[in-house]
């Protein structure tokens, strides 16, 4: 049987949908006011250093919320596809954060902060920027899921095989935080749309913006905690994290192109792969690396500049063709979190 070749109009975006994309395109303006803030007003953020593990917690909890049994289900239906981006993600990023600490001869502190971030799972963001290219959500969805899912055990071992030999990598208590800070606040969440899903739908436009609102607060937060390494090393920090993000995203797209993925899912793959969760890589610097604020400052500085390129690469995806497959499957639409 000969399979059907088609360009498919783009779904039709319900208000939830928009006001995610409405949030994700806010997002960087946002992150650059707070990461600003935060530097020229240390102080200002400087109390709210201690809180920045529970703000995760929320943001993770907003992605949990979003997520339903479908979600799940996907992983199921399509494995290998979902372990290829799984493997893309904890490969590529880890990897390529050590080489550029490397090559560029970061500090032990800074070369820290670059591996932590290539060693989280997958952003936020990831879905929606996905959403926006016109790629495969549904694919995007259950790579972003099963990486988080599993980050207690892989982000830590990672972290300590990479980063081992430049600073101590408590691994165990990295384990511990991880738990606590994106595995129980996601598991809760899934709780929460199960038992209440009603609710969830009614609050659902308020979650893009609290999850932006306590990412902007992290960002804040760390970069105030890192304002003198930033003055000093800012540059060459800046550096590192748009060549780690450019060949997360660059990479990824090339590892779906060489798995013959179609267009959708090899765009998907890209910010899956690119777009890293670094506002988990902050809280674990902060509280795992404090004699050393230094390490914090990537993934602040990724925080803001994966969010700006990732909606740059959409908007340049989203305005070519995607020719795919008849049978290839459809996207329910985006996940409010971003």
């Amino acid at each position: 049987m000969h399979r059907v070749t088609t360009t498919r109009t783009a779904p039709t975006r319900t208000p939830a949908d928009r006001n995610a994309v409405l949030a994700v395109t806010v997002f960087p303006l946002l992150v650059i006011a707070a990461g600003a803030t935060g530097f020229f007003l240390p102080g200002t953020f400087a109390p709210v250093t201690a809180s920045v593990p529970y703000l995760l917690g929320v943001v993770m909890f907003c992605m949990g919320v979003t997520l339903t049994p479908p979600d799940f289900a996907r992983i199921a239906r399509r494995p290998w596809v979902v372990l290829l981006g799984l493997v893309a993600h904890y490969v590529i990023m880890p990897l390529a954060g050590w080489t550029i600490a490397h090559v560029l001869g970061l500090s032990p502190a800074l070369a820290v902060g670059v591996i932590l971030v290539g060693c989280a799972p997958s952003g936020t963001a990831s879905n929606v920027m996905a959403y926006l290219a016109k790629g495969d959500v549904a694919l995007s969805v259950s790579v972003a899921t099963l990486s988080t899912l599993l980050a207690p055990v892989l982000t830590p071992l990672l972290t300590l095989w990479l980063a081992g030999h430049y600073l101590h990598v408590p691994a165990g208590a990295m384990f511990l935080d991880i738990v606590k800070t994106v595995l129980l606040p996601v598991v809760v969440g899934v709780l929460v749309r199960v038992v209440a899903g009603r609710w969830v739908d009614r609050l659902s436009n308020a979650f893009p913006w609290l999850s932006v609102a306590a990412i902007a607060v992290i960002v804040a937060a760390v970069m105030g905690n890192s304002a003198d390494a930033f003055r000093t090393s800012g540059l060459l920090v800046l550096v590192a994290v748009v060549l780690h993000n450019g060949f997360g995203l660059f990479l990824g797209y090339l590892a779906g192109r060489a798995a013959r993925l179609d267009h959708r899912a090899r765009r998907a793959l890209a910010f899956e792969v690119g777009m890293q969760n670094s506002g988990l890589a902050a809280s674990l610097a902060a509280a795992h690396f404090a004699a050393m604020p230094a390490a914090a400052l990537p993934p602040a500085v990724f925080s803001v500049w994966h969010n700006i390129s990732g909606a740059l690469t959409a908007a340049w995806l989203a305005r070519k063709p995607v020719a795919e497959t008849a049978d290839a499957p459809a996207d329910e639409g985006v996940p409010a979190s971003v």
